[in-house]
């Protein structure tokens, strides 16, 4: 790991040494490219701005302006030739072309003042163009133009012509001198005009003329001077030799990091037991002592990366800040994780007053939302009544309630989420929308019917119930599905719509109060007496336990057929859950009662012959001398 980390440093650090004497020996090409690339950046970065547009109105009028002099300058020097040309005597006619003079001063005083007052104006928001040295140094900054030259050509010529100075190997700084011509001061090496210095350059920078010649030739050759300087060998060998110390140290800094991690990892190794033991709740184990294991190995991995990153990642400004050509690249380098870092903090602070207010409207709501769950409870335990609403109502609506609520709130904190107006973020609620929309369709219609349901008060959480061929207890309810028991310890599932769509019978709603009616037929001929029948179905349904004597029992006939005659026998019991063992009970009563009684229970259309036959009831039930009766034949004899 060391050696790849060290290998990539010198690697990098050659490659930025190499790229710097090619830049020296390259000489025009390189610098010429990197300049015109600043230049063209400011200039299009300028034109899109309000600053380029008041330069532009600055210097369309500073033009005009300065053709009005060249024409009061020609009118000056006509009118002086012509104040030669008169004669001594002629005063009249000297008098009227030293006023006129005496008014072309005036102009030029008042011209003067007018563009010291338009650059006052602009001073403080206008940006002029920078005129860069062979370092990428900004020197000084053009705001005028000169002739038909912009202020953006004017800087992008002084700095080609700068570069071409600096690559001259007989360059005598000394001769770079300022001469002055006409309305204008030239700063000049033998026969090359580095630049011109305007009146409105001048004014720009608060000094005369020729001041503004004198400080921007300084400021060239400083730039020229330093740059000779910076790259000669002597700065080029000091420099590879503090690169060489800085690897130096980087490399005992890793070493030093690498003993102390593989020290960590022997440490964590025999400290282990100690330290590393089962996370549980309850009896689940959580995280057991192997995974705690693993997952330690994993963060000291991660770790590790961590600081090996974080020391490239700072070694690599360190040496690029070396050399000055790559100095551009330590900057770049540092703001690829400083501006991120720094944009996500301001966002952070500036999203503080936005959290503020959601946790304010959380708070709030959460609260109000605990008020209304104690309302509705109070309805529940009927401590509060409300006429026309029923306890049974009361979470059911709270429910309803508390979705209304969380989705105001959720309304509320909407307009204060980071990126809440970008189209992704719209985009985003939308393609939601639309899924929820379509895939809920049978959802919603099951919520509905849930609420209808709960409404209609057809059953509770632990009724009895039937619909269709599905009979069973409630043991779940939900606004979706309702979930029975049936008496054979099944768990059936029903949607709401579904049960909302079939007739429901309900067998606990007021058996505690009146009692369920169990009902079974019984068809007997009609050769016993019905008092009897009724007198032995009745004491059958006593003999019942879960059967209640008040109200009592009792039996309707129900029809006379041909062969038997029906009897319904109806009794009342509070025990719903029961009914299965309740008729079981009740049927083997209703046998035994009618067997003490004599009554046979013939199926229905069975003929009985007594003569020679015996009877249907059960031996144990009968006489001990009973026997089946003989066949009787009567005989008649005709006379």
């Amino acid at each position: 790991m060391i050696k790849k980390i060290l290998f990539f440093l010198v690697i990098c650090t050659l490659c930025s040494n190499t790229f710097t004497h090619a830049q020296t020996d390259s000489h025009k090409d390189s610098l010429s490219l990197n300049i015109q690339k600043d230049s063209i950046n400011n200039n299009n970065l300028l034109k899109d701005s309000i600053n380029s547009s008041l330069l532009k109105e600055f210097n369309q009028k500073i033009s005009e302006i300065q053709e009005q002099r060249k024409q009061d300058s020609i009118k000056k020097i006509e009118l002086e030739k012509t104040l030669q040309s008169l004669k001594t005597t002629d005063n009249l006619k000297k008098e009227e072309l030293l006023n006129q003079l005496k008014e072309i001063e005036e102009s030029e005083t008042k011209r003067i003042t007018e563009k010291k007052a338009r650059i006052d104006a602009l001073r403080n928001t206008a940006k002029g163009f920078p005129v860069t040295g062979v370092m990428n140094d900004t020197l000084f900054l053009i705001f005028a133009k000169i002739g038909s030259s912009t202020a953006a050509e004017r800087a992008q010529n002084i700095s080609k012509k700068i570069e071409k100075l600096y690559n001259d190997d007989f360059l005598k700084i000394d001769q770079i001198n300022v001469h002055p011509f006409e309305n204008t001061f030239d700063i000049v090496y033998n026969e090359i005009i580095l630049m011109s210095i305007s009146e409105a350059d001048a004014i720009w920078y608060n000094q005369s003329v020729e001041s503004s010649a004198e400080l921007f030739k300084e400021n060239i050759k400083t730039a020229i001077a330093k740059a000779k300087e910076e790259n000669s060998l002597k700065k080029i060998a000091m420099r590879s030799g503090l690169v060489l110390l800085v690897i130096f140290i980087i490399w005992f800094v890793i070493k030093m990091m690498t003993k102390l991690f593989i020290k960590l990892d022997l440490i964590i190794k025999i400290k282990q037991e100690s330290w590393l033991k089962d996370i549980k709740y309850n009896d689940y184990v959580i995280v057991s002592t192997e995974q705690a294991l693993v997952l330690v190995s994993y963060i000291t991995k991660a770790v590790k990366i961590v600081v090996y990153a974080l020391i490239l990642y700072i070694t690599l400004p360190i040496l690029f800040s070396i050399f000055p050509f790559t100095r551009d690249w330590a900057s770049t380098l540092f703001n690829l994780i400083w501006d991120p870092l720094k944009g996500v903090f301001i966002n952070i602070i500036s999203f503080l007053p936005n959290l503020f207010s959601i946790i304010v409207i959380y708070v709030v709501m959460r609260y109000f939302i605990r008020f209304v769950k104690y309302i509705f409870s109070e309805i529940k335990n009927e401590k509060l009544k409300i006429n026309g609403f029923h306890p049974d109502w009361a979470m059911p609506t709270f429910g309803i309630v508390k979705v209304l609520l969380y989705a105001f709130t959720i309304v509320l904190i909407f307009p204060h989420l980071p990126g809440n107006d970008s189209k992704v973020f719209q985009g985003v609620s939308v393609f939601v929308g639309v899924l929820f929309s379509l895939g809920s369709s049978t959802a919603i219609s099951n919520m509905v019917a849930g609420l209808v349901i709960t409404y209609m008060r057809s059953f509770k959480i632990g009724d009895r119930i039937k619909f269709g061929d599905i009979k069973g207890d409630v043991i779940e309810k939900t606004l979706l599905i309702t979930r029975l028991k049936t008496v054979k310890n099944e768990i059936i599932t029903v949607p709401n719509s579904t049960i909302l769509a079939s007739n429901i019978v309900n067998y606990t709603s007021i058996a505690d109060e009146n009692g369920l009616i169990l009902h079974t037929t019984v068809t007997l001929g009609y050769d016993v007496p019905w008092k009897l029948v009724h007198k032995s179905l009745i004491e059958a349904a006593i003999r019942t336990e879960a059967i209640s004597n008040a109200p009592s029992p009792f039996v309707l006939q129900t029809s006379l057929d041909d062969y038997y005659v029906s009897y319904e026998l109806n009794a009342y019991t509070k025990i719903v859950a029961k009914q299965a063992i309740i008729y079981s009970e009740l049927h083997q009563n209703i046998q035994d009662v009618c067997n003490e009684n004599g009554i046979e229970i013939l199926s229905p259309h069975y003929r009985a012959t007594r003569d020679g036959n015996m009877i249907t009831i059960p031996k144990d039930y009968l006489d001990k001398d009973y026997k089946a009766p003989s066949f009787n034949v009567n005989i008649q004899k005709e006379e």
